[in-house]
């Protein structure tokens, strides 16, 4: 008999002012649910959130959770203004025999408990509330963002640790490589409703794109209908007077139809552009080092970057990656050595904290005042790259609405804020671009449209980002920093995984508080005693060992193959090849090692019994 889910909504509508968020609205969530929640900047997925865990009233529709159902909520802005620390407020709701679960949740997601509330970070709020929620073992997470000010590291971590719950979750990010990780079934958000698939998130764009060119289709033999019909209307009109009418009615519903379809939000019309070509050689740094008091940060580092490289600069949080930044664009000084910026260079950059931005202006004065510290226009117009654009206009390309002209930057989203700051930098003349975590609350079609952008950049780009499915598809070269050490690698994040054997440098540590099983020797059936399980799920136990064997001696021979630091030079299609291959072998090895241990715990449980 099928279990009743674990929550429901049913036909839930709700409005703010004039505007209609969502239209009867249905969704079930079941046990072991692991939803991937998706849809544009704006169209209400957080609210769709907060309805769920019940902080937000609908219009109408019913909400029904399952008696006794447990359910915890991520918040993106928690109010921690009644507790002292950060561990006070992640413990809020734990009694005193279920604190110490927070420290291996604090550990993996670098928190420290310790820290005042009043002089913590948004970041550090967030990880807060994401190691509340985890401590609380709730049967529902609604997580929103959780990657976010998280490093690579401890994504990683939270990767693992989510695969290992119990819980139904439903999940928003922007990180396509962790959707793709852990979601299950995808839910989409387009115009107020509400759409489902029970595939992971790996299938959503080929699915969105296949039910968007099916509407398209739909709409364009509509628009053709509606032509001939109203060509009917005005050449026929003098026949039958009886059956004209009839034909006129029908061709009012058809335009009724026609017009209370909901057009599909524009994709931003963003440009990027190098107009102005720099020397061969963007940057020289030759035997860099940097220290803050006792701290060393970069020690004896050599680089050139040539025009056109696009760079990405990985590593922990704290490592130094922005330090690295601010070292090769020339805002800090090296302690030790020197560091060249070559003839011509234009340089913007984008800034995760958003800095630039006066959030008591409006978006208006924040592209035309006078009076902003760069003044990238005057009046009504942008000075766009040279040639003056009226400010509606140029705002518009990038989903602004007119009536949001006049509203203040502080009422702006995460990712509309980011949509201002690429207006305000994409205005500008530009070869070189500094990206300081760009990603961070933009949409996949907004997205997707930047990695297009940035591909085709004929500037050099330099990139810190904790994306990884970000980095794969603009970066050409990738810096890694981790405990003072500084390597460059050829490609991407993928291909620098491959490199490094598919292991983050730091992660062994964290990886033996992870159970995960990885010598053969452990993998023989306890005393060959299979009571718990059913004949086929026997003779599998059995089996898998010797799968597992045979993949793990793969890995070991890929990792040979691509340990050749020349093999990407000689033959990139080859490296390319054997990167996936070993990803795929992986992903394999880590199903089977799950499989084994699922079946040896029913083993377990039977020869208890």
């Amino acid at each position: 008999m099928a279990s009743s889910p674990l929550i429901q909504l049913n036909n839930i509508s709700l409005t703010f002012g004039e505007n209609s968020v969502f239209s009867n609205v249905n969704l079930v969530v079941n046990r072991a649910d692991r939803i991937a929640l998706v849809g544009r900047n704006g169209c209400g997925k957080s609210t769709l959130m907060k309805v769920l865990a019940g902080l937000l009233e609908a219009d109408s529709g019913s909400r029904i959770m399952s008696p006794g159902t447990n359910l915890s909520y991520m918040e993106q802005d928690p109010d921690m203004r009644k507790f002292s620390t950060l561990g006070d407020y992640a413990s809020s709701s734990l009694t005193s025999n279920e604190t110490y679960k927070l420290e291996a949740f604090s550990n993996g997601l670098k928190l420290n408990l310790s820290s005042p509330v009043v002089s913590a970070s948004g970041g550090e709020k967030r990880r807060a509330s994401l190691a509340k929620l985890l401590a609380e073992e709730p049967e529902i997470m609604l997580l929103d963002e959780p990657t976010n000010h998280l490093d690579i590291e401890a994504i990683f971590w939270l990767e693992a640790e989510l695969r290992r719950v119990k819980s139904a979750f439903i999940m928003i990010s922007h990180d396509r490589a962790f959707l793709r990780a852990l979601s299950k079934s995808t839910v989409w958000i387009d115009r107020g409703e509400t759409r489902r698939q029970n595939k992971s998130f790996e299938a959503f764009e080929d699915w969105r794109d296949r039910l968007w060119e099916e509407e398209d289709l739909a709409r364009h033999k509509l628009d053709q209908k509606i032509k001939t019909e109203a060509r009917w209307a005005v050449e026929g009109i003098s026949g039958r007077r009886k059956r004209n009418m009839g034909r006129v009615r029908a061709l009012k519903s058809l335009r009724s139809d026609r017009s209370s379809q909901i057009i599909r939000q524009d994709v931003a019309s963003m440009v990027l552009e190098a107009n102005t070509k720099s020397g061969k050689q963007t940057i020289v740094a030759n035997k860099i080092s940097k220290s803050f008091k006792s701290n060393q940060i970069i020690t004896d580092f050599s680089l050139k970057v040539a025009s056109g490289d696009k760079i990405a600069i990985v590593g922990p949080n704290g490592a130094g990656k922005t330090t690295l930044l601010n070292l090769l664009t020339g805002k800090i000084k090296p302690d030790k050595g020197t560091v060249k910026l070559g003839t011509n260079l234009l340089t913007v950059i984008f800034d995760q904290n958003r800095e630039v931005l006066n959030l008591d202006s409006t978006l208006w004065e924040s592209l035309t005042d006078s009076s902003e510290t760069e003044v990238i226009g005057k009046g009504d117009f942008v000075n766009v790259r040279g040639t003056p654009k009226h400010v509606v206009g140029y705002l518009k390309d990038f989903l602004f609405s007119e009536n949001q002209l006049r509203s203040p930057v502080s009422s702006l989203s995460g990712g509309e804020k980011a949509r201002l700051v690429l207006a305000r930098i994409m205005a500008k003349e530009s070869n070189l671009l500094v990206l300081d975590e760009p990603t961070n609350d933009l949409d996949i079609e907004t997205l997707d449209l930047l990695q297009e952008l940035i591909a085709e950049y004929d500037g050099t780009v330099l990139l810190v980002s904790h994306d990884r499915d970000f980095i794969d598809r603009v970066a050409t070269t990738t810096i890694a920093i981790n405990k003072n050490e500084v390597v460059v690698y050829a490609g991407g994040w993928t291909d620098y995984l491959a490199q490094v054997g598919n292991q983050l440098p730091s992660e062994e540590s964290e990886q033996k508080k992870i159970v995960k099983v990885k010598n053969i020797n452990n993998l023989k059936p306890k005393k060959e005693r299979l009571e718990g399980l059913t004949f086929t799920q026997a003779h599998r136990l059995k089996a898998l060992p010797e799968n597992i064997e045979k993949i793990e001696n793969e890995i070991i021979k890929l990792t040979e193959l691509l340990s050749d630091p020349g093999l990407f030079l000689k033959d990139s299609k080859k490296f390319s090849k054997l990167s996936l291959c070993l990803v795929e072998r992986q992903e394999l090895l880590s199903k089977l090692e799950d499989e084994w241990l699922n079946l040896e715990e029913k083993n377990s449980k039977g020869s208890d019994a």
